[in-house]
């Protein structure tokens, strides 16, 4: 059963738009992915907006201080549905939204504090979140043996389609403004964030903390990775496996969403070499870098949900008039 949980992964991309949502399941689910992804990713092609949610199903609806908060059930792909949190703040008809993608291995606690959810609703801004392929309640349907970085193409691709799912659902519920759309990406997050980015010019702006990438140093440093199975993720064909699914590869080809580049000097999970690249890369594509001497740094900077503020203000309605001036 498991050998197809992500074999819909790499022929989505190259499916057309005319195939119906029904007809993209089927034949997903009945195709092996390609052993090396590269043959078929020769770059990221946004899948068809007609493929839907097919049992969206709200299953708990909440009043905060400020905002309504829903858990969405929703499911796209068979034997995996996402725990979707919507969060709305009241008195907004139609306000930007925000993706939210915390690193590996994060929960969706923080999705139900009411404290979060001032944070994240505060200006007007309606925020979106849940967790990626193979992580809390996602995590089923491989050997125990399998986890978020054995299967890391996979689950990258997978990820990414993810949020381009999940702008199709938003935008079929007509509550948000979907030409103003941003992801904040921490660490595995940031990297489905460009990944997501790249394929769907729906999202305008991302910003990224510590996001992963430069694969080679990063699956030989990263002390994400445990000692006893680094061997296996250093070794040339994994290597050539995730090589498509780089942050450094990609962020130069985002012309579109603004960038900004979070870095934490501390951060052991993305080494600074990889930082380094990355950031170059960023660069490239002229984005904005910011560093934090260590977590500290980056707490004092964040107090009262100021770290959500730059993306909130590129989402603004003074700077998306900007944008659509030039």
């Amino acid at each position: 059963m498991w050998l197809c949980r992500f074999a819909w992964v790499i022929p989505l991309l190259l499916l057309p738009c005319s195939v119906s949502a029904q007809a993209n399941i089927a034949a997903a689910t009945a195709t092996r992915a390609p052993k090396d992804p590269s043959e078929n990713l020769n770059s990221l092609v946004a899948i068809p907006t007609s493929f839907a949610a097919s049992r969206p199903a709200i299953v708990l609806s909440e009043k905060g201080l400020g905002f309504t908060r829903e858990l969405v059930r929703v499911e796209w792909r068979i034997g995996d549905p996402i725990d979707l949190w919507v969060i709305r703040p009241d008195g907004v008809e139609k306000p930007p939204v925000i993706i939210y993608l915390y690193s590996y291995p994060s929960e969706t606690d923080r999705f139900r504090d009411e404290g979060y959810g001032q944070r994240v609703t505060s200006g007007g801004y309606a925020a979106v979140g849940f967790v990626s392929a193979l992580t809390g309640q996602r995590y089923h349907g491989v050997p125990m043996k399998e986890w978020f970085v054995s299967d890391l193409s996979q689950v990258l691709v997978e990820s990414a389609h993810d949020v381009q799912m999940i702008l199709n659902y938003l935008s079929t519920r007509g509550d948000m403004d979907m030409d103003r759309v941003g992801v904040y990406g921490q660490g595995s997050g940031g990297t489905i964030a460009v990944l997501a980015a790249a394929a769907d010019s729906r999202i305008k702006a991302v910003n990224l903390l510590d996001p992963w990438g430069d694969w080679p140093d990063w699956m030989a440093q990263s002390i994400r990775v445990p000692n006893g199975e680094r061997p296996r993720y250093i070794r040339r064909q994994f290597l050539q496996q995730v090589a498509p699914f780089d942050s450094v590869r990609w962020l130069p080809k985002l012309k579109g969403p603004m960038i900004r580049v979070e870095d934490v000097a501390s951060d052991g999970i993305t080494p600074k070499i990889c930082q380094k690249r990355i950031e170059r890369a960023a660069r490239r594509a002229s984005g904005q870098i910011v560093h934090y001497k260590n977590v500290e740094e980056l707490l004092v900077a964040s107090t009262n949900g100021r770290s959500f503020q730059w993306l909130k203000d590129r989402l603004g309605p003074a700077a998306q008039a900007q944008a659509g001036a030039k």
